[in-house]
């Protein structure tokens, strides 16, 4: 009975919640908010779609203004067509747009948004403040709103155009604010966002103030010219002119020379009608064409813009609209394809691009009573160039320190293997004395047997008492670029003197870099002082380093330190010294003669970990006489 008034029980519950009716509406604050999830995710988002919608109302000048990367403020203005009173009021309501107006628009689009979500999605999530006055119109309108409540609307005066403020984005989402990244980041995200918009409008005058300071300041020109503002005068040497018109796909713009390419995806942009995308498929197109010419695992730099007829395209994919689908989509990739191979064949960008004329030289004669001054060179008086670096150490007094666990764990494998598996008796022919990682208190020594040989232009191979020793060139150099600078930074060494100072132009946010890195470099052994906003002077740097590369040296240690900065270390000289070593070291596919081997393997024995890259790659592995007979009796 009592098993049975338990059944009844639940299948009256049952009955009544299947009656009741449980499907709501949402209020349009709590949609907004929901939809501001995908469009605005961080303040780099709420910038994109600011930035467009200027874009959209005919802006020829567009400025950009932040406080605390976006946090505290993040304000456009542009010198558009402006708004009504009721458009002004009207833009702020979801779905709400003036950019299509049936299903057939979303194939013949020629402005940057048109889903009219942003809008309101923003202000869901912050205060605005929105001020906007027509041409014809005698006053302008002034829109407040908080968290998608209309706080106040009324006339104002303004200059024509929109200025539109977010203020305290996210202050009624304390979670998502709490998930944002420190200031740099944020500010990274927004100035890659500025570049992304700024490229293809190179028509349109930018400007990017943060915290009061101007950053970027982008006056109206060509592609190539803008190209330049951004990035650096010095980048119109590293690039290929590509220019190709087809009826599918108009295709212009400039790819980087082979000898530039990154480790890392940096300078790689990519537009179909003005419009920044991400595609897998015509990105592998652009790449492809360098497959004969870069290393494995490097990516050229490129600029290129895609003009297709927006009836063969759909960029309705997703609301951030940097995914988009191509009707000739296989017709395209061999287009783009073919069209940077033949740039990379042909042209040369140095005799194609116009730029500000650099001011000429004064070759005018000196006055007779005229003394050149004479450039100091600092050199160490005590430096032994056929020392080997376990003798330079010593002799400097430098001790070694444990940089990490894992380095430890591998240096103590070797001080093993060493002292148990090689034979440190004198052998004969031709011997090289390799100092190992022992305890300071033996005398230990490796010696190799024969000439190293090289395979492949990669591979270092010699032979020891125990077998047969294969070593990676680049990750070994590698290693024993980054422990002696890292040596360096500790002891502070004395820099190599350049006879004639070099000058370096950078972005302003590499610049920006370049300015907070300036003491740990100095560490290292550069010498560098900020001649203009975005340039610097080189008047010394370690030894090894090419006066020739050093500005392609500098930009692209930049670019790994940003990326170790995100992904690993969190030690500001670690990195540093990770990022030149890569720079320094030699790469693989370049011959090296035999007292150059030697001389890596000398060096690398002599390391704290020599068996792992400091980026945690094996440098090398021993073939022993038992694995030789176990290959042997398969």
């Amino acid at each position: 009975m009592v098993v049975n008034s338990i059944h009844q029980s639940r299948l009256v519950k049952q009955h009544t919640y299947q009656m009741s009716d449980i499907i709501n509406i949402l209020p349009d604050s709590v949609a907004n908010q929901i939809a501001a999830g995908e469009v605005v995710d961080r303040p780099a988002s709420a910038v994109k779609e600011l930035l467009e919608n200027a874009l959209d109302a005919g802006a020829t000048e567009i400025q950009l203004i932040v406080k605390d990367a976006g946090r505290t403020l993040i304000q456009v203005v542009d010198n558009g067509c402006g708004m009504s009173d009721v458009d002004a009021r009207m833009c702020f309501e979801r779905h709400a747009t003036s950019k299509i107006h049936k299903a057939d628009d979303l194939f013949a689009l020629h402005t940057m948004g048109f889903r009219g979500e942003a809008l309101a999605s923003i202000a869901a999530v912050a205060q605005v403040e929105l001020r906007s006055r027509q041409r014809d119109s005698q006053l302008g309108t002034l829109v407040l709103i908080e968290g998608s409540s209309v706080k106040e609307q009324s006339p104002c005066n303004c200059p024509q155009g929109t200025s539109i403020s977010v203020k305290n984005l996210f202050f009624n989402i304390p979670a998502r604010r709490n998930f944002l990244k420190r200031d740099s980041i944020e500010m990274s995200h927004i100035e890659e966002v500025f570049r992304r918009i700024a490229l293809p409008n190179h028509d349109v005058a930018f400007s990017l103030h943060h915290n009061g300071r101007l950053l970027y300041d982008l006056r109206a020109g060509n592609f190539a010219q803008r190209i330049a503002a951004i990035f650096g005068k010095g980048c119109t040497e590293r690039l290929y002119n590509i220019n190709e018109k087809t009826e599918p796909v108009k295709i212009f713009g400039y790819v980087g020379k082979a000898e530039y390419a990154r480790k890392a995806r940096g300078e790689q942009y990519l537009f179909v009608c003005k419009r920044f995308i991400k595609h897998p498929m015509l990105s592998a197109a652009i790449e492809r064409a360098y497959s004969e010419l870069i290393p494995q695992n490097s990516y050229p730099s490129y600029f290129v813009l895609l003009d297709v007829d927006p009836a063969r395209i759909d960029v309705n994919i997703h609301p951030t609209k940097t995914e988009v689908r191509f009707l000739d989509e296989s017709i395209i990739f061999a287009i783009l394809r073919a069209a940077t191979k033949k740039a990379l064949g042909q042209f040369s960008l140095a005799t194609e691009l116009e730029f500000d004329t650099p001011a000429e030289i004064d070759f005018s004669p000196a006055p007779k009573d005229h003394i050149p001054q004479q450039p100091t060179i600092s050199y160490n008086p005590h430096y032994n160039p056929f020392a080997s670096s376990g003798e330079r150490k010593a002799a400097n007094g430098e001790r070694r320190t444990e940089s990490g666990e894992q380095e430890a764990e591998y240096a103590a494998e070797f001080r093993h293997f060493f002292d148990n598996d090689i034979d440190k008796s004198d052998t004969s022919g031709q011997q090289l004395t390799v100092s190992t990682p022992c305890d300071d208190k033996q005398d230990t020594t490796v010696v190799a047997t024969a000439t190293p040989i090289s395979y492949q232009n990669r591979y270092i191979v010699t032979t020891l008492k125990s077998g047969i020793v294969v070593i990676d060139q680049q990750y070994a150099h590698e290693r024993i670029l980054f422990e002696r600078l890292m040596s360096s930074s500790e002891q502070h060494t004395t820099p190599q003197q350049l006879l004639f100072p070099v000058n370096i132009q950078l972005s302003p946010a590499d610049a920006d870099l370049l300015k907070e890195l300036i003491p740990q470099l100095e560490n290292l052994g550069f010498i560098i002082s900020p001649l203009t906003q975005n340039t610097f002077v080189v008047t010394a740097t370690p030894t090894h380093i090419l006066d020739s590369q050093l500005q392609n040296t500098i930009q692209q240690t930049l670019s790994d330190y940003k990326n170790s900065m995100m992904q690993k270390f969190s030690n500001r000289d670690k990195n540093l010294c990770l990022s030149l070593a890569r720079q320094m070291a030699v790469k693989a596919g370049t011959p090296l003669k035999p007292q150059e081997m030697q001389s890596i393997i000398a060096e690398l024995f002599s390391c704290q970990a020599p068996h792992i890259s400091p980026s945690g790659k094996r440098t090398m592995f021993i073939l022993g006489e038992k694995e030789l007979l176990a290959k042997f009796s398969e």
